[in-house]
């Protein structure tokens, strides 16, 4: 067996694979730090890495080494004040000796120094995002590989039988042909006509040493003619293929958010975030991801993501307005066949009590059929109303491609989103 070990030195001139050791034994430990850190720190700041702390008592080893032995009497260098074989008092008190920090003693126990270090961008999102999987994935598993397609790129001298194009060969062999030929022909001619003006003359005139070497000269030249052959390998043409990747790894994310009166500039901070964190989960799987914002109260539109955010909005709230024009935009930018389909809802829960049947109809017989997910959250402290509860119907029709959750404060979204996108037993298997 072969064994290949990368020894290509990263930016501090350390070893990369000694570092991918180092973060596998302490996954746990640097997992524990990066969920803190995400619920810490704002989710907008998720691009960037994040510099970890690992007490060093996690990361001590046991080391073997050679004890001195037997009895030493040591007096250490620069003593002024004790000789060879004195007796030093014990110090009083309940600690020991003094060092660095010693005005800053605490009764909180025993304190721990800590090893410090930087996860980059793409190790940070690693530990974010280990253990979760995008949901319904395996339906389409060629969305998420990249596809390369072979195209024509014009003709090549060299190359397989397989590629060979016939009718370009064929007219090649025919031009080269009749240029070979035409040389021979006109002199074969020529010698026709010779031999016919000579064998014209009076036989005392004729010459018959000349018509032996013109007979000689065109079954020469005949046979020069019968010696082209009708196809040579210099006509030979094969058809050039390129590879050209192909756009087959997209997806797209609706964003749709209630923006009514109910909805507090804290409601919309708590869902931006929750946005982020699926727009970054979305990247990993996806070369190409497209942002559609949606807003609603009585009436939906297609916004900006600025608008989308911090504009102001008052009125009531009617949720089946932005279903509708999610599954009209579908239907006109968004074939199925090509895209993978993700809608992230995130509301109050308050709906137009008429309105919620309405929803539920819409998910169920249009919409739900051709997403792959679909994660609605609530953020609300209060009692779940109408909609909810006909989201929960349309979570029992289907229950792997419809998730639903409560958020009540910003801390939760990490949570709430790990709960949402968790990796499935059976999808794993």
């Amino acid at each position: 067996m072969t064994y290949f070990i990368d020894r290509r030195p990263n930016a501090k001139h350390k070893s990369a694979v000694n570092r991918q050791r180092f973060l596998e034994r302490y996954r746990k430990h640097i997992k524990r730090s990066v969920e803190e850190a995400v619920n810490r720190r704002s989710i907008t700041d998720m691009e960037r890495g994040e510099k970890i702390s690992i007490p060093t008592k996690d990361i001590s080893e046991p080391v073997f080494q050679h004890g001195p032995g037997g009895a030493r009497n040591i007096v250490s260098p620069g003593n002024k004040e004790f000789l060879q074989g004195d007796r030093i008092r014990r110090p009083s008190g309940q600690g020991g000796g003094g060092g660095a920090g010693e005005g800053d003693a605490s009764n909180q126990g025993e304190g721990n120094d800590e090893f410090a270090f930087t996860l980059t961008r793409e190790e940070f999102l690693e530990f974010v995002f280990d253990g979760l999987e995008l949901p319904h994935l395996q339906h389409k598993p060629l969305k998420s590989i990249e596809e390369i397609k072979m195209v024509r790129a014009g003709l090549s001298r060299d190359g397989v039988p397989a590629r060979i194009s016939i009718t370009r060969s064929m007219r090649e062999a025919y031009a080269r042909r009749i240029a070979m030929r035409a040389p021979i022909k006109r002199a074969l001619q020529a010698a026709h006509q010779a031999l016919e003006e000579e064998e014209r003359k009076d036989p005392v005139l004729r010459n018959p040493t000349r018509i032996v070497e013109l007979k000689a000269e065109i079954e020469r030249l005949e046979k020069r003619i019968e010696a082209v052959p009708f196809i040579d390998t210099y006509d030979l043409r094969y058809h050039q293929l390129s590879a050209q990747p192909q756009p087959s790894s997209q997806a797209v994310m609706f964003c749709v958010m209630d923006v009514s009166g109910s909805m507090t500039q804290n409601h919309k901070d708590i869902a931006k975030r929750f946005f982020l964190l699926l727009y970054m989960f979305l990247e990993k799987h996806y070369e190409k991801v497209e942002l559609v914002f949606v807003r609603h109260h009585t009436a939906a539109r297609e916004v900006s993501e600025e608008e989308f955010f911090y504009s102001r909005e008052t009125g009531g709230t009617i949720v089946s307005s932005a279903l509708k024009l999610v599954n009209s935009i579908i239907e006109a930018r968004y074939p199925p066949e090509k895209w993978n389909l993700y809608v992230a809802q995130a509301s109050d829960g308050d709906n137009w009590d008429d309105d919620s049947n309405t929803c539920r109809d819409l998910l169920v017989k249009q919409l739900m059929p051709q997403l792959q997910y679909y994660a609605y959250v609530e953020i609300t402290p209060h009692n779940h109303q109408s909609l909810w509860h006909e989201y929960e119907s349309v979570a029992g029709h289907f229950p792997e491609r419809f998730a639903m959750r409560q958020i009540v404060e910003a801390s939760e979204i990490y949570a709430v989103f790990r709960e949402l996108f968790k990796r499935r037993l059976s999808q794993a298997n």
